[in-house]
């Protein structure tokens, strides 16, 4: 078993500060470079850093030695964090509406809109609650799924197929809106 192993194990199993203090000199620096290598700046990839480590000190227990490597288990933590980062500082903003300040919208364009609000709520109320939560915290309230994973502690992949399920769920429900 190699070092890095052993710190990790000592850290799942017995929550040990002083392994995971060497775990952390070992691999901060690797990190960080590997980071950076990714067009990352400096300062923000010891951000990622520290928040990679964190993520490994709390989700230690998930870790198996006869899975994956302790290395490919971290570097992997490391990368999805990193995605999703570019992900979230790629997120298109929407453009300001080009209308004339000086055109109101008229009766029919206002009432639309509000049907298609209210559409919406009712097609949202009709999701199962894990479903709707993971939507509400993506799009309303601008999070990464690595950050609702964070948040929830629910596996990613189980906050990805919940968004993934319940957009389909609202698309077939909206679909004759359009």
């Amino acid at each position: 078993m190699s070092d890095l192993t052993v710190w990790l194990l000592a850290v799942r199993d017995h929550r040990d500060r002083v392994a995971f203090g060497k775990m952390f000199d070992f691999l901060g620096p690797r990190l960080k470079g590997f980071v950076m290598r990714n067009g990352t700046g400096s300062a923000q990839a010891e951000e990622i850093v520290q928040d990679v480590m964190l993520t490994v000190w709390r989700k230690a227990a998930m870790f198996d030695p006869h899975k994956a490597q302790a290395s490919a288990w971290i570097y992997q933590i490391a990368r999805n964090r990193h995605i999703d980062i570019v992900r979230k500082e790629n997120r298109p903003v929407p453009d300001e509406l080009g209308e004339d300040p000086g055109m109101e919208p008229d009766a029919a364009q206002i009432l639309a809109l509000e049907q298609e609000a209210t559409h919406l709520k009712q097609a949202l109320r009709q999701l199962q609650p894990d479903q709707r939560d993971m939507i509400e915290k993506a799009y309303m309230g601008d999070l990464t799924h690595q950050e609702i994973s964070s948040q929830t502690g629910l596996p990613l992949g189980t906050v990805k197929s919940r968004i993934r399920l319940g957009l389909g769920r609202l698309r077939k429900e909206l679909r004759g809106l359009r």
